[in-house]
């Protein structure tokens, strides 16, 4: 294991990551998780990439995450009969219509019976990812005159949004849950919930869960922002999916939004994830823009979990290329001398519990004492998900007995997850501790080490013990 960063990287897999070698050749270049979109593809697909990636991970030996991303509803207008496309132009007049098809090229098909329950006299409707924009004029139980705003070229099938408007309808299609058990049945560490609106959204998804992986809400509504503390409270991790959060809501508002979603995962000790675009111009570049960098670089210096690839590795032209690519940005950034002062510019309200306080005087007494590692012994995570609050200045080693753990811990900030036999006595912690840290190459003899753990040994979430030791 080659512990040289702390800020994690998502690669997503598709057509151009679909071969064993390319994604033994992305988890070398520096992905620690790799996301399915179940957007694409079919169980067949998924099977073959979540295989994949185990072969991977047993081959070079460190634990691997595979993120499993829910399609959620998709709002999409209708098909056209006997035309290719509509050319649409400011003031244009149409009429929306609840039907999965239409021959009528001023009548567009909308089969979705919920968007007209919520239609009103002004409501926008952004169109094709807010490129075309029609205004609500006269609605109606399954019709709606609309007033074009802003017109081009307009396709079947292209998406819908409706600013500022919760749905009535829930996050878990029936597609969803159909793929949510594949998903648990393959194995996967992570499910992203897509369209998340409420809290509810959250606790129907960890019933249906059960516990057998971790759930990551996408924030990519404003109806979510509106409500983010309390489904940040109930996921076990975040995505700010800025695509969709950056057609709802004016682009001027994404980068604060951002900022403020990292940071209320970074007080709650959630994993956040920063995703969408972050090098799209490396879909078909070799290079990224310097825009494109300067934002992945934006993420880490806030102190985000992970940066995620999309389309740059699933179907891009460079997909190796991407993640290395934001790999040396990342390293960058954590070198920079000015990366902990903006990273300690917040710090994490800590709660009156001993879990805590323990974690934060291991981060100072680490930092007083120039340690080569924290250790810390987790069963669940939650020990380690508490050292990563902290963004302490070492390295972080999580010493878990369940790979299924170590898995998941992969996302977050700083920790590097080994998986170890659970330590039997004092003496035993400090012996495995040490190993560990010298198999991970992080410190010569004579160096210090931090080592948190809960006595009893192997009772989840029971973190009471520091104890500082010497690599020997």
């Amino acid at each position: 294991m080659t512990v040289r960063r702390s800020t994690k990287i998502v690669a997503t897999l598709g057509p151009a990551s679909a071969s064993l070698e390319r994604v033994e050749a992305l988890a070398r270049a520096g992905a620690d998780v790799f996301r399915i979109n179940a957007s694409h593809g079919e169980e067949a697909n998924w099977r073959t990439h979540v295989e994949q990636v185990r072969q991977v991970e047993e081959k070079l030996g460190r634990p691997i995450g595979i993120l499993f991303d829910l399609q959620g509803p998709k709002i999409r207008l209708g098909d056209f009969e006997g035309f290719a496309s509509l050319t649409l132009a400011p003031d244009d007049r149409l009429t929306l219509v609840l039907a999965a098809s239409s021959a009528d090229p001023t009548r567009l098909p909308l089969p979705h019976r919920e968007v007209f329950t919520v239609l009103e006299p002004g409501r926008e409707l952004l169109l094709d990812d807010g490129r075309i924009r029609l205004m609500v004029e006269q609605p109606a139980d399954t019709e709606a005159v609309v007033r074009v705003v802003a017109g081009g070229t307009l396709l079947p099938r292209k998406g819908v949004n409706l600013p500022g408007v919760e749905l009535p309808i829930p996050a878990l299609t029936r597609k969803d849950t159909r793929d949510l058990a594949a998903a648990l049945e393959l194995g996967v560490d992570w499910i992203a919930l897509s369209f998340v609106q409420r809290p509810q959204d959250v606790a129907d998804a960890r019933r249906l869960v059960s516990g057998r992986a971790a759930i990551m809400a996408k924030i990519e509504k404003p109806s979510a922002v509106e409500r983010l503390e309390r489904i940040v409270e109930l996921a076990d991790g975040i995505m700010v999916a800025r695509g969709d959060l950056g057609v709802e809501l004016p682009p001027e508002m994404v980068p604060g939004l951002q900022k403020r979603i990292v940071r209320r995962c970074r007080d709650a000790g959630k994993p956040v994830v920063v995703a969408t675009q972050m090098l799209e111009n490396m879909v078909h570049s070799p290079w990224p823009t310097r825009a494109e960098a300067s934002d992945v670089a934006t993420a880490v210096y806030d102190g985000a979990d992970a940066v995620m690839l999309s389309a740059e590795t699933a179907a891009g032209a460079y997909p190796v290329e991407a993640v290395d690519m934001m790999r040396r940005i990342i390293e960058r950034v954590e070198a920079d001398e000015l990366y902990r002062s903006y990273l300690e510019a917040y710090t994490a309200e800590v709660e009156a519990r001993a879990a805590d306080a323990i974690t934060l005087a291991a981060a100072q007494v680490a930092h007083t004492m120039k340690a080569a590692a924290i250790v810390t012994y987790t069963t669940s995570g939650a020990t380690a998900l508490r050292a990563s609050r902290e963004r302490p200045d070492r390295p972080i080693l999580g010493l878990v007995t369940r790979v299924s753990t170590a898995r998941k811990l992969t996302v977050a900030w700083g920790v590097h997850p080994v998986v170890s036999g659970d330590a039997e006595n004092v003496d035993d912690m400090v012996e495995k501790a040490r190993a560990a840290v010298r198999r991970a190459g992080l410190g010569a003899p004579g160096s210090a080490i931090v080592i948190t753990a809960g006595m009893p040994f192997g009772t989840p979430g029971a973190t009471n013990l520091l104890r500082l030791a010497w690599i020997t």
